[in-house]
Order: C-alpha cells, then structure tokens, then sequence
C-alpha cells in the first residue's frame, strides 16, 4: 500500500498546505452600484498605497464621499491624496473608475468586470492592461492581454490605466528560499516534484519503468487519490495536425 499523495494530504486542510491568509489586507472589490453613480459622479480620494502579501501588484485604498472604502489594484502614476471619480459621469483619466460603454476607444483599462456589479475580474495582474476596441450593439470589444479579443457588457466597470508593478517577474529570484517564501505566501506548493520522478509507491504515476506507468486520464467522478492527472480530457499528448486531402 503507497503512501497518501500530495492531493490527498492537501485535501485534509492541515496548516502545512495552507495558506496564510490572515496576512492579507482586503480582496480588491469595486464597491456596489448606486443610483449616483449610474446617475454622475461619486468623488474619493487615494488614502494610501498598501502591499499586500502574495500579491504581485500593490493595492490602493479609495475613500469615498460616500464615507465607504474600497481597495482596488494600483494603475502606474496614482499617488497618495489623489482625486479619484467613479460613476458613468467620471473624467476619462488614469485612476479613475467608469463603464466601458463611456470609455472612448484605444483607452487602456484594467481590473475589468465581467458581469456588472461583480467588482473586477479581469486584468488585474502587475503590469497588465487591455484596449478598448470599438463598441457595437452587442456591447464593448475589448483587446486583452492574451491578445484575445471579447465582447463585454457596456456596464461592467473598469479602471483607467496600466496596473504597476510591471516588470516584476524580469528581476531572477537567484535563490530558492526567496522563491520558496514567495509561494508560501500565495499558498502554492513549492518544490514541487514531478509525479514520473516518484516512486510507484508515492504517486500513481511514478516508477522509472515505463510499463508501470498508469494512463494520465483519469474520469471526472473519480476518488481524490485518483483524480491527477489530465481530469476529463478528450485526448492525451499533443495536438497533429491531419493532413487532409
């Protein structure tokens, strides 16, 4: 009998593969929509720019007029004590917070919503930004990082700008324990050994003989000890192109 796999042991919730997360500051979240908003204008001002752990962009704490404080990621050239907008009414300028329906063309934008009112979910990592295309009947075309283009609805929100922090990861780690306590704080696993460089008694996939290795694919509905691997795929290994006469 092999011994519990990685995926079971981190099953079970035990403090070793968990993640920190009393560390963090706030989740970056929009505030919900209000009336003025959808109406004007709600003003705020930037109180101050916070690191937040296993975060690779720093954060940015907005004070409403409202009296409500909400924490979103930082564009590049946001300072501390700037006036910021929100609402339909905004000015078109780096910080500031509008609907993509009345975000002008070629504008760059990040920490996008995919449904309205969600609070962001797009684009919010160090460095990144989309572009507004052009704007049709079926909603706003936007140009994302992947450089993939998709259709979103005119009143999800968005912020103005390129998110900071961009060349982050061109800087090398050069040793293992600052990679190592970079991934505690995301809570990721790390080193992390490949299943093939197992023995057969700790994983289903080790063994250095190749006719004990186990086929990769593994059913959807299968146990957790079972289910690594490539979970419900149609096919396994790389995609050939068929020649087709």
């Amino acid at each position: 009998m092999g011994k519990r796999i990685r995926v079971q042991r981190r099953g079970r919730g035990t403090p070793t593969f968990r993640a920190s997360t009393h560390k963090r500051v706030a989740p970056v979240h929009y505030p919900s929509v209000s009336v003025t908003e959808q109406k004007g204008v709600i003003n705020g001002q930037v109180k101050g720019i916070i690191h937040d752990p296993g975060r690779g962009s720093p954060m940015v704490a907005v004070k409403l007029e409202t009296g409500e404080t909400y924490y979103s990621v930082v564009p590049e050239g946001v300072y501390e004590g700037q006036r910021t907008q929100i609402g339909d009414e905004a000015v078109v300028d780096i910080g500031n917070v509008l609907p993509i329906g009345k975000i002008p063309e070629g504008t760059m934008i990040c920490n996008i919503e995919m449904s309205p009112g969600d609070g962001g979910k797009l684009v919010r990592s160090s460095g990144a930004y989309a572009t507004i295309i052009s704007h049709s009947p079926d909603g706003t075309i936007v140009k994302l990082p992947s450089k993939r283009t998709k259709h979103i609805n005119d009143l999800c929100r968005a912020t103005i700008g390129i998110i900071s922090g961009a060349g982050r990861i061109e800087k090398p780690f050069l040793k293992a324990g600052t990679m190592f306590h970079l991934m505690k704080a995301k809570g990721h696993m790390y080193p992390r050994t490949s299943a093939r460089a197992m023995n057969a008694a700790d994983h289903p996939y080790g063994s250095g003989r190749k006719g004990a290795r186990k086929c990769t694919t593994v059913a959807r509905n299968a146990p957790p000890g079972q289910k690594v691997g490539l979970i419900a795929a149609r096919s396994a290994g790389r995609r050939t192109k068929r020649n087709r006469e």
